[in-house]
């Protein structure tokens, strides 16, 4: 399962942002994932409560935003969604198409809580 080294890479980028704004602690997470990132957002979410002890997330919430798969065919020019194993043109069904998104593992948003608000609501990193 390297899913719990993703989530430790991924807490060691959240506590710089963390730092960076003086932060308190961090309350929420977000992730954008495509299905051909090679992460498995289940396993992720689970692996993520084991990783987050001790940090500036331990309490923080990690909310994972699926991404599609989107393809742009090399025959015809279209650009459509296409399925993990099958990365066909929609248009003309060509098998030629370059990836344009679905690979992706990204940190898209982290909110702070800053250290005199460390009891009060979480407010988002600008």
């Amino acid at each position: 399962m390297h899913e719990l080294s993703v989530c430790q890479a991924l807490l060691e980028q959240v506590a710089t942002v963390a730092k960076s704004h003086r932060a308190q602690s961090v309350s929420r997470i977000v992730l954008r994932i495509g299905p051909l990132s090679g992460v498995e957002p289940q396993l992720l979410q689970a692996a993520f409560p084991l990783a987050r002890g001790g940090t500036f997330a331990a309490t923080a919430e990690l909310v994972i935003e699926d991404l599609p798969i989107r393809v742009k065919c090399e025959q015809c020019g279209a650009e459509t969604d296409a399925t993990a194993n099958r990365l066909l043109c929609g248009r003309c069904g060509d098998w030629h198409t370059r990836l344009l998104s679905g690979d992706e593992l990204l940190l898209a948003s982290v909110e702070l809580l800053e250290a005199e608000e460390a009891c009060a609501t979480p407010v988002a990193a600008t």
